[in-house]
């Protein structure tokens, strides 16, 4: 089956930026978005970015101008290069995959990016 497998999380002070990576294993379907999602203590898990097979891409208001999403289609593998970081950027970020025909959605297990100075 998929695996998302996330990588770079870690702690960073605030102004800093930070990498994040996620690879896709397995059979995956052409038309597909692979993206990123967050979900800070006590709050609900969120968007962040998100990229389609085609190209498109998608940013939570909060992140436009900070956060870049990109994705290496032959790899399967999304980044999310995070810039100007604050303490509100703070969650677990999760990788997501969603394929379409038919619809699934498979996650990663999450990593920490923690900011505080």
């Amino acid at each position: 089956q998929v695996q998302l497998v996330e990588s770079g999380g870690g702690l960073v002070q605030p102004g800093g930026s930070l990498r994040l990576s996620c690879a896709a294993s397995g059979s995956i379907r052409s038309g597909n978005a692979m993206g990123w999602y967050r979900q800070a203590p006590g709050k609900q898990r969120e968007l962040v970015a998100d990229i389609t097979s085609g190209g498109s891409i998608n940013y939570a208001d909060s992140v436009k101008g900070r956060f870049t999403i990109s994705r290496d289609g032959v790899k399967s593998t999304v980044y999310l290069q995070m810039s100007s970081l604050k303490p509100a950027d703070t969650a677990v970020y999760y990788c997501n995959l969603r394929t379409y025909s038919p619809f699934v959605t498979y996650w990663g297990q999450g990593t920490q990016v923690t900011v505080s100075s």
